[in-house]
């Protein structure tokens, strides 16, 4: 009898024929690693592992992008750069999938609310989502637009995996969870900015739908005060997650090699 695979992802196929299904999934061994971590060390399977990279956007990150545009001091946005060019190729190497959840607006905005435009346009007045930025005319977070791409210093590698958002919450109106259930994935590392708006949104939601949840927290980065940060690491630690630093994840991930 032949089968013949069935199903999006080699971690999870059926197996099918004229006469028969086959439900069982291939075994993947297991990659373990072990890494320092808050509020407890961790033992991890980088086999079930992902990492989530959030807004590392033109907009939010680089000079003439929009939040630089609207006198937000984006210097600390940069400050996750360098850990994410060292760690994401060690991750790759591992075979632990690379997600990029962005902004990606549609050009007639009919992905947004109100309460969304609200946020950084509050009396109507100014450069809010979708708008054109006074320096290059880009629209504010548009999908394809120069706002919308990943910064320059940050290489998309040809099978790393790419979500739009229009929340907050890389989870609401996306299919991150259905792409992380197909790849078998159980256990999450975030990574990107804002730490306390759009990564700790996603965070949150990953742990409410049984995801682990691991903040890589030199990879992640706010534009808000200091005491911002603080609350959000010690809410992850307390009630969502692990806090680790990718020197760590490059630690174990060197150690069981």
């Amino acid at each position: 009898m032949t089968f013949v695979p069935l199903g999006s992802s080699p971690s999870n196929q059926w197996r099918v024929s004229e006469t028969a299904v086959d439900l069982v999934r291939a075994p993947r061994p297991a990659k373990t690693i072990a890494i320092g971590a808050e509020p407890q060390n961790l033992t991890l399977d980088l086999a079930q592992t992902a990492i989530i990279v959030i807004d590392m956007q033109n907009d939010f990150c680089t000079d003439g992008g929009w939040l630089h545009h609207i006198g937000v001091d984006i210097a600390p946005t940069r400050r996750a750069v360098g850990p994410l060019q060292r760690l994401l190729p060690m991750l790759r190497k591992s075979e632990v999938p690379v997600i990029w959840v962005n902004w990606g607006n549609r050009p007639d905005r009919l992905n947004l609310s109100p309460s969304l435009l609200h946020v950084y346009k509050p009396t109507g007045n100014g450069v809010g989502l979708g708008d054109p930025l006074p320096g290059n005319g880009a629209p504010v977070l548009e999908k394809d637009g120069w706002g919308a791409a990943v910064v320059d210093e940050l290489t998309i590698a040809p099978d790393d995996i790419r979500v739009d958002k229009f929340r907050m919450s890389g989870f609401w109106d996306t299919p991150l969870d259905s792409i992380l259930r197909n790849l078998r994935v159980t256990s999450l590392m975030f990574a990107g900015v804002n730490l306390d708006q759009c990564v700790l949104c996603t965070l949150q939601d990953a742990n409410f739908l049984g995801y682990d949840c691991i903040l890589v927290e030199d990879c992640a980065a706010t534009t808000s005060p200091d005491f911002c940060n603080a609350a959000t690491l010690y809410n992850v630690k307390q009630c969502f997650g692990f806090v680790t630093a990718s020197d760590k994840i490059l630690t174990g991930i060197e150690a069981s090699s």
